[in-house]
């Protein structure tokens, strides 16, 4: 029971992704996982009136926690969802890994200005990657790494 990859996209733009799996790499590309995440947001939100929580396939699930967010300017479009996603194990759980996303969104939006989101490359958030991990902890490992990392000590 493990996080496999955790990711930061605003709307269809991917900002941060990291891969601590490869068994996660047949899943999607990031910029069309991102599209795909920012499209069935807004078709459960305008269909359901809801949130996109957890999304099940057959070896996987993607929880999701997202805040919508805004350029500060009048001119501003309209609002981003700023969405924390994790890949996860099957049977990992989704309460504790979702306080784990808010966690992941709080401090990204306490690092960076918003303005930084919708005008910066994903490359200029790669120094948060080792914030995620320490939010992360060992939630990012698979059982059996965790067992191994007990015994090498």
């Amino acid at each position: 029971m493990a996080v496999l990859e955790v990711g930061i996209n605003l709307g269809l733009k991917n900002l941060v992704d990291i891969k601590y799996y490869s068994s996660s790499d047949k899943i999607l590309d990031p910029n069309i996982r991102a599209r795909f995440l920012a499209g069935l947001k807004d078709f459960i939100s305008e269909v359901f009136g809801d949130k996109i929580k957890v999304i099940s396939l057959s070896s996987f699930e993607i929880v999701c926690y997202y805040k919508m967010v805004q350029l500060p300017s009048k001119l501003a479009s309209e609002p981003e969802p700023l969405l924390s996603f994790a890949i996860i194990e099957k049977g990992t759980n989704h309460s504790f890994v979702k306080k784990h996303l808010q966690e992941i969104n709080s401090e990204f939006l306490n690092h960076y200005a918003i303005n930084d989101f919708f005008s910066k490359k994903p490359k200029y958030f790669k120094n948060f990657i080792p914030q995620i991990d320490e939010i992360l902890g060992d939630l990012r490992l698979k059982i059996d790494d965790r067992i191994r990392s007990v015994f090498r000590h």
